[in-house]
């Protein structure tokens, strides 16, 4: 029942963040991405995509960094043979879907931890365009928190 009243209020076009939004000209949030299934990475990337345009919709700019460390740095390489069989389709979607998302509005940097790199015995020369590493992600996100940044770990 509850779903089908989702469903009704969101085809009536009721269901929005525009009230919650009102009077906030910018969002900034930092994703702390450690997905480490492929359908499930490109999942969140997608959901992060809705967000940024629903914040766009309702009349917020957004301001997304999207920090990529822990599991999730096997799938943003290009190196197939460090990711699982099952993963490498997602991971070439992935790939793809990165390129493109960084290019949209309010999208500001993509970034991969090279401790991450490390750990996962891949190597920064294979991370995909457009990220690009940083030494320490914990830093990082420690450094967009006080600038001002919502911490969301999806």
């Amino acid at each position: 029942m509850m779903t089908a009243l989702l469903a009704l209020c969101i085809a009536s076009g009721v269901v929005d963040d525009k009230a919650t939004l009102q009077g906030m000209k910018d969002g900034k949030i930092v994703y702390d991405i450690t997905e480490g299934d492929g359908k499930g990475l490109l999942n969140r990337l997608e959901t992060i995509d809705e967000t940024r345009r629903s914040m766009l919709d309702a009349g917020t700019m957004p301001h997304f960094v999207l920090s990529f460390r822990g599991p999730a740095t096997k799938l943003v390489q290009t190196d197939m043979e460090q990711v699982k069989p099952e993963d490498r389709e997602y991971a070439a979607k992935i790939a793809k879907y990165v390129a493109s998302f960084a290019k949209e509005k309010g999208v500001e940097s993509l970034e991969q931890c090279a401790v991450a790199i490390r750990h996962a015995g891949t190597k920064a020369e294979n991370v995909v365009s457009p990220l690009k590493v940083v030494a320490n992600s914990f830093v990082t996100l420690m450094a967009y928190q006080s600038k001002g940044y919502a911490y969301i770990r999806p």
